[in-house]
């Protein structure tokens, strides 16, 4: 068997999009997929919307107002994406790799933390709330769902966003959580730079090589250079 640090990891850059079609998308990939199909990682910046996970209970929802509440099949409670959050959603074949769901999310986890690192700033895990906290915030997001032993949904890193939305919500469920950006403590970040940090992070902690596709979107998705 080949190293896994040869293995492809199809990049996509799919743009700003509304996020039930790239749900909807990530999950025919995943019930399409063959043995042989190539993991593939995707780039997303989404529109306003807060998502439920399976265990997402209404109290936490606390006023929406104008943005729309999608109900969604990944794990944990309720978030908020929207413009200016990095969502990487990492579609692999975890039975084919040896990989369980609590070693990718380290890894998704420790991705944030190195990146953080490299540029002078300190992050932690904590016990029982998955993601990534800095200064006290959540400043990185995690959210899975595994079927036919494949993963989809994924990582959303704060990076330069309206960060309003988080206190219409209780934050992954809990009260009062305190939620940054990474442009609160480095000046001149830039949302293409911190999704290329971050994936190439995650690349290196998974032993993958990242494969640019910049045509062929996923299905129901138009390309990224069509989007206004």
């Amino acid at each position: 068997m080949n190293d896994v640090a040869t293995r492809p990891l199809i990049y996509r850059r799919l743009g700003r999009q509304a996020y039930e079609p790239v749900w909807r998308a990530m999950q025919a990939f995943t019930d399409q997929r063959g043995p042989d199909t190539p993991d593939e990682l995707w780039l997303v910046e989404h529109d306003p919307v807060f998502t439920q996970g399976l265990a997402g209970k209404a109290e936490h929802v606390l006023n929406p107002g104008g943005i729309p509440v999608v109900q969604t099949d990944r794990g944990g409670q309720v978030t908020y994406h929207g413009p200016g959050q990095v969502v990487l959603y990492p579609l692999l074949n975890l039975d084919r790799r040896g990989l369980g769901v609590r070693c990718l999310v380290d890894r998704l986890e420790q991705a944030v933390i190195d990146l953080l690192a490299e540029r002078g700033l300190e992050a932690e895990r904590r016990d029982g709330a998955p993601g990534v906290y800095l200064a006290g915030a959540k400043i990185a997001s995690i959210g899975l769902k595994v079927r036919r032993g494949c993963t989809y949904h994924g990582l959303a890193f704060n990076v330069a966003m309206d960060l309003t939305p988080f206190s219409l919500i209780n934050p992954c469920g809990y009260v009062g959580m305190a939620m940054t950006e990474l442009a609160a403590h480095l000046d001149g970040v830039e949302f293409d730079r911190a999704a290329d940090w971050l994936s190439t992070a995650i690349c290196r902690l998974l032993g993958y090589h990242r494969v640019e596709e910049s045509g062929n979107p996923p299905l129901g998705l138009a390309p990224a250079a069509a989007l206004p």
